[in-house]
């Protein structure tokens, strides 16, 4: 996925409006790609702490869509929208990700996932429209503490895939 742009001139041009989150997630790469590939392992860790997803259409390909309701834990519900722009398995995905397919300030999430080990490295880089709706999202929304929620319910979801695969 060299066409990822990381390390590249375009990426130093985005470092105002980006963000990037990184964990190390104890099991093969094959295994924490396909996480992200069905929406029944989806619909059991995406999202912060405390939230819940509410699938209605979704469809892993690009051009393909998935398009759900986040939870909140205090009731609120966010109308979330995906649109997968590249998908390349099981080195990284492109996503387009917003409240709906015409939102204007959507943003574009490229995943990318590095066998480290027996382990794997998955880091989360979020380019923003722009900078102010990259500080928005970090202070109004918690965008960085979100992330990194949500990438600790997925280590914590594919753990619990690996032990019953053991078991089975």
């Amino acid at each position: 996925m060299g066409e990822l742009r990381r390390g590249t001139p375009a990426q130093v041009a985005t470092a105002d409006r980006e963000i990037v989150i990184s964990r190390v997630i104890d099991a093969p790469r094959d295994l924490v790609f396909e996480m992200f590939t069905e929406v029944r392992h989806l619909s059991r860790w995406w999202g912060p702490e405390g939230f819940t997803t509410t699938t209605r259409a979704f469809e892993f390909r690009v051009g393909g869509e998935w398009d759900f309701v986040m939870h909140g834990p205090d009731g609120t519900d966010y109308q979330e929208w995906i649109s997968w722009t590249e998908i390349v398995s099981p080195e990284g995905i492109v996503l387009l990700h917003g409240e709906s397919r015409d939102d204007p300030n959507a943003f574009q999430s490229i995943l990318t996932f590095t066998p480290d080990g027996q382990a794997t490295r998955i880091e989360m880089r979020t380019v923003f429209p722009t900078t102010e709706l990259r500080d928005e999202a970090v202070e109004k929304y918690h965008a960085i503490e979100g992330g990194q929620q949500t990438l600790s319910s997925l280590a914590i979801y594919v753990t619990e895939m690996v032990q019953k695969g053991a078991e089975g």
